[in-house]
């Protein structure tokens, strides 16, 4: 068994450069203020544990929780949102 921080020995190099990415210093203070965002919500009372929604960034930066740039949606639009240009869809209402 590998160590901490170790691959296994079937690692691929997609597995690698995803772990790298991942732990990088930009990429946890992202999700660290994802986390924030969704926490505030869930203490306001706006979203709760499983009910299917997301906080969306209205500006797709995640770092910006700023009252008027943060809002519910349901998970499936939030995640198609982000394949969309921008983050946002390309013809319609956001």
């Amino acid at each position: 068994m590998p160590k901490r921080g170790d691959f296994k020995k079937s690692a691929t190099a997609r597995t690698r450069r995803e772990r790298a990415y991942d732990s990088s210093e930009s990429r946890k203070k992202d999700r660290a203020s994802r986390n924030a965002a969704r926490r505030r919500a869930m203490r306001k009372g706006v979203v709760s544990k499983g009910d299917g929604y997301d906080i969306d960034h209205k500006d797709g930066n995640p770092r910006n929780n700023s009252k008027g740039n943060t809002r519910k949606v349901k998970a499936g639009t939030n995640r198609a949102l982000k394949g969309a240009k921008n983050g946002r869809y390309k013809g319609g209402k956001s």
